[in-house]
This record gives structure tokens, sequence and C-alpha cells, in this order.
């Protein structure tokens, strides 16, 4: 389905596109990046993917870039312009999120023992679930208006459902024989990855107020 509120601009259609493909592929090799780390700690393949995200990171840098040139030149959309260009930033920084947390883990290099493994795995697997989710929003309100209500609402369930593992990771953290330096090294780094799930929140929250304007 062409994106309609583009009308003949298929220039537009295909950057857009584009943007939203490197953030899909920047949430799973994040995810891949994370599952990795828990694997085999800071290891080749864990910097590999790295760097992966910040090549995508500087590609959806580019991509947005472009996408508001060519919105200004085509003198497009004047009421949906602004809207349309503060999702996009929002959804570049996820990508910039990705990139941070990642480096936080390759400088920091966290000892996470291998009974929290499961916990932090789930917390990323829903994190980048609600990114995911939040993508096929973000699609819908360019292509298929009536279908953002339901991606919406799984955003908000992944969000959820990351807070609630997180609080209980937390826990089991704080309930461990650990040196207190280490839980709340283990703690911040947890909070990284959920930090994600709320951000994803947040942009669909807005995205909801941008589908209403569009609405009326």
């Amino acid at each position: 389905m062409a994106i309609t509120l583009f009308g003949r601009t298929r220039q537009l259609e295909s950057e857009i596109d584009g943007f939203l493909d490197v953030l899909g592929d920047a949430n799973l090799a994040f995810k891949q990046a994370l599952s990795l780390f828990l694997q085999e700690g800071k290891s080749e393949r864990f910097t590999e993917k790295l760097h992966q995200v910040a090549d995508l990171e500087t590609r959806g840098d580019g991509l947005r870039r472009k996408i508001l040139t060519n919105m200004y030149a085509e003198t497009l959309m004047p009421d949906a312009r602004g809207d349309i260009l503060k999702l996009l930033e929002s959804l570049d920084n996820i990508i910039n999120k990705f990139e941070e947390t990642l480096w936080y883990f390759e400088t920091e290099a966290p000892d996470i023992p291998e009974a929290f493994h499961a916990a932090y795995q789930e917390l990323a697997d829903l994190s980048c679930a609600a990114v995911e989710a939040l993508i096929l929003a973000s699609r819908a309100f360019f292509r298929d208006a009536p279908a953002i209500k339901d991606h919406m609402h799984k955003v908000l369930y992944y969000e959820k459902e990351s807070d609630e593992v997180v609080t209980k990771l937390r826990g089991g953290i704080f309930a461990s024989d650990l040196p207190l330096s280490n839980k709340i090294h283990l703690r911040f780094f947890a909070e990284r990855i959920v930090w994600i799930a709320d951000i994803a929140e947040d942009i669909a929250d807005e995205l909801s107020i941008y589908a209403i304007k569009r609405a009326t």
C-alpha cells in the first residue's frame, strides 16, 4: 500500500521506508550483541556487532537529514511535516541509545553471573520486541492508520513486561551475596537495557498524538 501522506512523492516514501529498515536492523544487531555478551563476554563477535550498530546509527542520521531536506524542498504537508520530523528524530534516538548502551558494555565489561543471564536475555528480548512493535506502528502511521492501535498496544505490553522483569532482577541482584559495588554495577546495566523499552513507550505516546491529529 502506498504511503498516502506523501501522495506523489515516491522518493520520500522510499527514504522513510529505508530509515525504518535501518532502525529494524539496528534493533536486531543490538539484541544479537547482548546475547553474544552474555555467552562470551567482551568478545570479538560482540565488538563487531557494536560497530555494526554504530554504522547503522550513522546511516540513520544521514537518512533523517536527507528526509528533512527533501520534505522542506518539496514544501509538502506543512501541517504534518513537523510531527513527522519529530517522530523520525525520536526514532533515530533509539539507535543512538543502542550504540551508547553497547559502548557501556564494551568499556565497563560487567561480570554478569550466569544465574542472572536468563533475566538479562529476557530484558533484551522484551525491549527489542517493544522497538519492533514501534517500528510497525510507525509504518502504519504512514500506510495504514487504523492498524496503529494494535501495534501501539504491543509496545505498551512489552514495556510493562520489561518493568516486571527488571524489578524481579533487581531484587535478585541485591538479595545475592555479591559485593555492593557489583550489585550496583549489575543494576545499572539492567536498567540500561530496560531503558530502551521505556523510550519506545514514550515515542508510542507521541505517535498516538500524531495519529489523532492526522485523523482530525
